[in-house]
């Protein structure tokens, strides 16, 4: 999954650290690499430069679809997977109309979920406070 993650995100610069990456910090940096592409292509949207947003726009799509759905465990996961399944098609779907018809309402409704996604998620990643859940199996994104 590491080589495959690392190709959706498409910055060479971060081999290593994708390479020696946790499962969870996998999945933080590619949060951050498709937010980050959706943004740069909300910017070049608005400034017209047609081919840049379309570069950024393919890659966010990659990235979501590429890198966190395939992560996705279904089986592990159960209906959270699905559900989660559901919403990276959504922020994919999305993301291929507002290329399609310059919707920059689109990119940062993507943006936002996303967002979200990641905000969750790193809580997630955070150790449990209370003694009371020493023990307690943290939440299982799947097989990454």
């Amino acid at each position: 999954m590491n080589k495959h993650a690392l190709k959706a995100y498409g910055q060479k610069s971060l081999e290593l650290e994708v390479e020696s990456a946790s499962p969870h910090k996998l999945i933080l940096l590619l949060f951050d690499g498709a937010i980050q592409a959706v943004k740069q292509a909300r910017f070049h949207m608005e400034n017209g430069n047609v081919a840049e947003k379309g570069r950024l726009i393919s890659k966010a799509i990659a990235i979501v679809d590429e890198g966190l759905l395939a992560a996705l465990d279904r089986k592990a996961g159960g209906e959270l997977a699905d559900n989660l399944a559901a919403l990276y098609t959504y922020c994919c779907e999305r993301l291929f109309a507002a290329n399609r018809n310059n919707d920059g309402a689109a990119l940062d409704e993507v943006a936002n979920l996303l967002g979200e996604l990641k905000g969750a998620w790193e809580e997630i990643g955070k150790p449990q406070a209370a003694a009371g859940d020493a023990g307690k199996p943290g939440l299982n994104y799947g097989a990454v």
